[in-house]
């Protein structure tokens, strides 16, 4: 498989990832966007000094051929896949640690109400 198709299977993979596998849905926020630009931007940064030196070579028939900062396109998909899995990954065991802690503390919680019930006093 080509480097494109490569990306294009991660792209798919990584977008049914974040909005069916672990619905955190991070593609519908701001914040990620926002996010990703910024760490997009120190990407091509990077890209651009590995391939432009060039400590990086790309075969020219695995890729489409555009160049952004001397890298290939595919690489900012590449960069995309990464950032969504690690981010989604995240947000879903953050949200299994505080499911998991709000249900300790209602266990705790009925265990000390069984515990200290009060008894009904007796009448003589």
């Amino acid at each position: 498989m080509s480097y494109t198709g490569l990306v294009l299977v991660g792209v798919v993979a990584a977008v049914a990832v974040d909005l069916w596998v672990l619905r955190t849905r991070l593609l519908t926020r701001k914040a990620f966007w926002t996010a990703y630009a910024i760490i997009a931007g120190f990407q091509l940064i990077v890209n651009g000094i590995l391939t432009g030196i060039p400590i990086v070579r790309y075969d020219q028939s695995q890729i489409v051929g555009r160049r952004i900062a001397y890298a290939p396109i595919e690489d900012l998909g590449f960069g995309f896949v990464l950032i969504l899995i690690t981010l989604s990954s995240w947000v879903a065991l953050g949200r299994h640690q505080r499911r998991n802690q709000r249900r300790n503390q209602r266990r705790n919680q009925r265990r000390h109400q069984r515990r200290y019930r009060r008894t009904p006093e007796r009448r003589l």
